[in-house]
């Protein structure tokens, strides 16, 4: 039988006098380097700092209008199409709803409607079914159309003030949800031609937007400055609030990942929110960008779109400091090294500096400096009644729940 013993040369490791350095194993392995965090480390903060270098996220001005851009549409199946519209007169609120053709008319034909429904009442908001041939109305009520039929299918309502924005669910198409100016936002069941419930906020909700992958989850953006997600199933409170816009927010739209969301606000500026981040991650604006009505997010997630008071529709990229064009292979593997670092070190004090610096205008500053000493000040005023009150009588209400008036089912 043969044993092997383990045995060691004691040249490799012990000193010939007291004066020489201790020898220290070396392993050559790349993966256990032993200043590997320090390495990576710098390589985040580099790629940090060039992130911010490099962040030019304006592409282009669409011009054409001759008043304020007031909304915008995607088309479902082409990138580069979008359909706008503006305060100029073209479309007016005459009661009509009318059904165009997508393709321009041919030499000599004259630009005429397929279709014209007259109206009772004057409309304020319209969206397409996903995929059936439905479109809903709103105004002082939301009717529900067939697009070969001149009178609606159903006609929901809940209430009697006019309602600003309707829009149908990208995955329960049955489901439609509605902003009324009397504070109110509803949800709708087209199955059951009835309004299932609704939720009442301190102030006036403008639009929402439903997340494309999350069926359950929508938007809403408020008068007060602030958005809020919300979970359809338990209106009582929303899952996030997002505060950062200083003036009313107007419009929201969705990234077809359903990860994140831009706003648009009459503060001048639009921001792109992780959808549960309470904070924005992005805010663009121009110095000559006035109150922004609009934006879309396009269906390839590389582009947002925004249309402002003055006559300009804006193209942005989601991603500020993204490469336009074809990347290499390498290019492409250093891309996503470099994401996953500043992933890694996102914590640190130097590089969660540089990630959320940004350069603000004087106006947005000012505000939002303004707001931030008021927030303290009503929250050293409750924290003062509450300390010098009986214990209970004045309660603690989170901050999701301060902006919720009720829930009406």
């Amino acid at each position: 039988m043969k044993v092997k013993v383990l045995s060691r040369n004691p040249d490799d490791y012990v000193r010939e006098t007291k004066q020489d350095l201790q020898r220290v194993p070396r392993n050559y392995d790349p993966a256990l380097h032993p200043f590997e965090v320090p390495r990576e480390y710098t390589r985040a903060l580099n790629a940090t700092k060039l992130d911010r270098v490099f962040a030019k996220p304006f592409v282009a001005s669409l011009d054409g209008h001759r008043d304020g851009v007031n909304c915008m549409a995607k088309h479902p199946n082409s990138l580069s199409t979008v359909l706008s519209g503006a305060c100029d007169g073209e479309v007016g609120d005459d009661k009509t709803v009318k059904h165009w053709k997508m393709e321009a008319p041919a030499y000599g034909e004259a630009e005429e409607p397929l279709n014209t429904i007259l109206g009772k009442t004057v409309y304020t908001g319209i969206d397409h079914h996903w995929k059936d041939p439905v479109f809903a109305t709103c105004g002082h009520q939301v009717d529900i159309w067939d697009e070969q039929r001149t009178s609606p299918l159903c006609s929901l309502t809940w209430g009697v003030d006019s309602i600003s924005s309707v829009k149908f669910n990208p995955i329960e198409m049955y489901l439609l949800g509605s902003c009324a100016s009397d504070r109110n936002i509803v949800l709708y069941d087209m199955r059951q031609s009835t309004a299932l419930k609704k939720v009442i906020l301190d102030m006036r909700t403008n639009t929402l937007c439903w997340n494309p992958m999350e069926a359950f989850i929508f938007t809403a953006a408020n008068e007060d400055f602030n958005l809020y997600t919300f979970d359809m199933r338990f209106l009582d409170k929303p899952v996030v609030v997002h505060m950062d816009h200083v003036s009313a927010v107007l419009d929201v739209d969705y990234s077809p990942t359903g990860k994140e969301f831009v706003s648009a606000s009459f503060d001048k500026s639009i921001r792109i929110f992780p959808v549960d981040k309470g904070h924005s991650r992005e805010v663009y604006h121009t110095k000559r960008m006035q109150h922004v009505i609009t934006v879309k997010w396009t269906s390839d997630n590389k582009y947002i779109l925004c249309g402002s008071d003055e006559m300009n529709i804006r193209l942005w990229k989601a991603n500020a400091s993204e490469k336009l064009g074809v990347l290499l292979p390498r290019e492409k593997a250093a891309m996503n090294y470099n994401e996953k670092l500043k992933e890694k070190f996102q914590h640190h004090p130097q590089i969660k500096r540089i990630s959320r610096h940004r350069h603000l205008p004087k106006m947005i500053y000012s505000q939002a400096r303004e707001q931030r000493i008021m927030r303290e000040a009503r929250r050293r005023k409750e924290m003062n009644r509450r300390k010098h009150s009986k214990p209970g009588s004045v309660p603690l209400v989170s901050e999701k729940k301060k902006h919720i008036v009720a829930v009406v089912k």
